[in-house]
């Protein structure tokens, strides 16, 4: 039965609670910390050896798409009406949208060690503990807006950038790719400072404390944050109907030492499910954005 995602601003109270519930059961079970490991595994650089599959790479899309796929029937099997909320960060900017209330996400870290002090996932409430990728404490972390380097979320007219560009992505299929949809969706830039993010990476950083690095599953923002960008695919997608929908469509050439064996090729299978991006440039018949 093909089920809806919705956007967390539109989410109703019970909705909201059986969200989190389903969330903290896995937490609960440890089959929350095992998608943290996943994502920490597979978070590989442009100058790590070895396939890059999650990030700095074309499959950055299909394979969270896959990912979110996996923990949205996780949460169902807890709670079969649950799915994954989206947070168009375009729109709800500020830390006092909705969706940081204490029954949702919860707010900010405290100023001095960027503790979590509310909502369901605060430390001190007893249900979520820091196992995987820890730093600095076992409590979730969050430094909004990053005061000591502040940061703001993007605007409309940065992802429209992003979404403009016509080619799915280009070589050197990395962060350093100056074209294509992708990257300017994850959000690598040739910029200094605050200006090397944009769109998906942007959201991370401005979030701080857990979101940065490949720990980032460690806070729950994580899943909504990509529930959106996987939404922007379909958009991207819905915009540009005569680009392919993912390249590369072949392996790079041996000859092409830097990226032979890299990244993976549109009928290439992605760890750790050997699934390919061909099998996920659609998720008709799975679920819907409302």
């Amino acid at each position: 039965m093909v089920h809806t995602r919705k956007n967390q601003a539109r989410l109703t109270r019970t909705e909201k609670r059986r969200f989190v519930n389903a969330l903290l059961e896995l937490k609960r079970k440890g089959e929350y910390d095992e998608f943290v490991r996943t994502h920490i595994e597979h978070y590989v650089s442009d100058g790590e050896a070895g396939l890059r599959v999650a990030h700095m790479t074309p499959s950055f899309l299909p394979w969270h798409r896959r990912f979110l796929l996996e923990f949205e029937r996780a949460l169902q099997r807890v709670d079969s009406s649950v799915s994954v909320p989206y947070w168009d960060w375009t729109a709800d900017r500020k830390p006092g949208a909705s969706l940081w209330g204490s029954g949702l996400m919860g707010g900010n870290g405290r100023r001095s060690d960027r503790k979590v002090m509310t909502g369901p996932f605060a430390r001190g409430n007893g249900h979520w503990t820091i196992k995987e990728g820890a730093s600095g404490g076992d409590f979730l972390m969050r430094d909004f807006g990053r005061p000591a380097n502040p940061i703001e979320l993007p605007t409309k007219a940065e992802l429209a950038r992003a979404m403009r560009d016509p080619v799915y992505d280009t070589p050197p299929w990395d962060s350093t790719s100056a074209k294509g949809y992708r990257n300017k969706l994850e959000g690598w830039t040739s910029g200094t400072g605050n200006d090397r993010w944009r769109n998906h990476n942007r959201v991370h950083r401005w979030v701080g404390g857990h979101m940065l690095g490949g720990a980032s599953v460690n806070d729950p923002v994580f899943w909504l944050n990509h529930a959106f960008v996987d939404l922007l695919w379909d958009r991207w997608q819905e915009q540009h109907p005569r680009s392919a929908p993912y390249l590369p469509d072949a392996r790079p050439d041996a000859d092409n030492a830097p990226l032979h064996g890299r990244v993976a090729a549109l009928h290439e299978p992605m760890p750790p499910w050997g699934v390919t991006p061909a099998e996920l440039i659609s998720h008709r018949g799975i679920y819907r954005y409302g």
